[in-house]
């Protein structure tokens, strides 16, 4: 099925009951996938529905005048709405709110459910460097196992500062360079960044960081997001003490 987005709400009008019913079966299709410890792009999805549905109650009365117009949707990169609501009469607008009401609880249980897998892999990962760290980190290779296929993947790395609205964010971008079995004499961190080094002469003293994890977990739903995002802390604490 779809992922729960916020069209679904705004058409509840029509069959409410249906609609929760929707809503119950995707919420059931992320806790199936956190039981089998697949986080994303389940929880991502939830937590940004959260807010939105948040938002909405929040601010509908301030967007439903003629002044400021319909809502046209949730511009995640500006953080407004710019959804745009359907033609609803004032006791259509209330079924929409107690809908959203309704939901936001479950979205909430479901997210900690999401949450609480994630924080058990963060937990349970460390983030080793390999070799000497040099004084510029905003780009480099990251090398992830993936246990139930014996293999160590291996990326590169940039780290970018975003500017918006006097806040920094900071984006990681990853492109995937190879992949290496995760058995052999010669198969060592150490040893795939100097192959690295050999291959790729445009990085020539590169940062390269090892994931180490005894954890089985599905590698792009769970793994790869925990230590990406893991990664980026670890980036800027580096750059802070620089």
């Amino acid at each position: 099925m779809k992922p729960l987005n916020l069209e679904l709400f705004t058409g509840a009008v029509d069959d409410v009951e249906r609609t929760q019913y929707q809503i119950l079966a995707g919420l059931q299709q992320a806790q199936s996938a956190f039981e089998e410890q697949r986080v994303y792009p389940h929880l991502g999805r939830l937590v940004k529905l959260h807010g939105a549905l948040i938002t909405v109650l929040k601010r509908t009365e301030d967007f439903r005048t003629p002044e400021t117009g319909d809502i046209a949707g949730i511009d995640w990169d500006e953080k407004s709405i710019t959804y745009e609501w359907p033609e609803l009469e004032d006791t259509e607008m209330a079924v929409v709110e107690d809908l959203i009401r309704w939901a936001l609880p479950q979205i909430r249980t479901t997210i900690e459910e999401g949450r609480s897998v994630y924080e058990h892999v963060e937990d349970n990962t460390e983030l080793e460097t390999v070799g000497i760290v040099p004084s510029y980190v905003q780009e480099g290779y990251l090398m992830v196992p993936e246990h139930d296929e014996d293999r160590i993947h291996v990326l590169r790395y940039e780290l970018s500062i975003i500017q918006e609205e006097g806040e920094k964010h900071r984006a990681l971008r990853t492109v995937h360079c190879k992949t290496v079995p995760a058995e052999g004499l010669d198969v060592h961190p150490s040893n795939i960044k100097l192959d690295l080094l050999k291959e790729r002469r445009d990085l020539p003293n590169p940062a390269t960081y090892f994931s180490n994890t005894d954890l089985n977990v599905p590698y792009k739903e769970t793994l790869l997001p925990v230590v990406k995002r893991r990664l980026v802390r670890h980036l800027a604490s580096e750059q802070g003490r620089a």
